[in-house]
């Protein structure tokens, strides 16, 4: 893999993993669109996977600092009454809400992802989503909900829909915001919620795959090139959550359905594309 091809996947894994277009589809799908060398199954891409992952939950980390340094310092009971109240509130519905995708990865993730990683079906998925956003985004009512009004079972069904980022194609986030929208909670929250939850399921995916790395073998210069992938997939991911957060104040109305269209006609072009070929 030489460093363009590096910088490229970096680039695609910070924008993807946070723009509700699913990441995993994109992985799946354009290595066949291209003809790409690259396998990515292979053990030497492991490292380049894990320290992209890693850019990607510091750069959410530091985004949003503000937050776990409020939830942080509340939860162990170092802010005011009302702060403690609240940071705790807020730390339970983010457990409540990454439980059922922990548990649905650690039982199924293997078995689903080895369903529907072919690039054909992925792309079949792909289209699948676009459909979701437009459909989430019709029928999500006039609610206005802010983050504060978020409850216990709000987390939970919202968690419940993380769960179906595990089939490529399907956008982690693009499920979430949807289910907070269907939930009557307003898209600049539900963009907030979801990625507040993406730090700690990205963090615990990193942490998973590291242990393997002992085993793994690395390519002289392997560790420099994923070190500076990682860096641009961070920088990728913050600017990307810079512009998302904001986009979704401003289009309140519509704001899914751009990467809808998106998603169908780039899902039903390479399924036709894939199956042609």
């Amino acid at each position: 893999m030489t460093y363009i091809q590096a910088l490229a996947i970096a680039i695609l894994q910070g924008a993807t993993e946070l723009f509700p277009v699913s990441s995993l589809g994109h992985a799946v799908i354009l290595p066949s669109l291209l003809k790409s060398s690259i396998d990515q199954a292979s053990e030497a891409f492991l490292p380049f996977v894990v320290m992209l992952h890693l850019g990607t939950a510091v750069a959410l980390l530091q985004f949003f600092w503000r937050d776990w340094w409020l939830i942080g310092t509340g939860v162990i009971g170092l802010s005011t009454p009302h702060q403690i109240k609240e940071s705790r509130r807020v730390f339970l519905l983010i457990v409540i809400a990454t439980i059922p995708a922990v548990i649905v990865a650690l039982l199924f993730e293997k078995m689903i992802r080895g369903l529907f990683a072919a690039p054909l079906i992925a792309a079949g998925f792909l289209a699948l989503n676009g459909l979701i956003l437009l459909v989430g985004e019709r029928l999500r009512g006039t609610g206005d909900r802010p983050l504060t009004d978020i409850k216990p079972l709000d987390a939970f069904i919202i968690g419940c829909a993380q769960c179906l980022a595990l089939i490529p194609g399907i956008s982690r986030s693009g499920s979430t915001i949807v289910a907070g929208l269907l939930r009557g909670i307003n898209h600049e929250s539900s963009a907030h919620f979801s990625f507040l939850i993406a730090t700690p399921i990205i963090f615990g995916a990193t942490v998973h795959q590291a242990p393997k790395l002992l085993h793994a073998t690395m390519a002289p210069g392997a560790f420099t090139m994923a070190t500076v992938a990682a860096i641009v997939s961070g920088l990728t991911a913050w600017l990307s959550t810079w512009f998302l957060m904001r986009y979704f104040r401003s289009n309140e109305n519509w704001a899914l359905n751009p990467f809808g269209y998106y998603c169908l006609a780039f899902g039903l072009g390479s399924s036709l594309w894939l199956w042609l070929a």
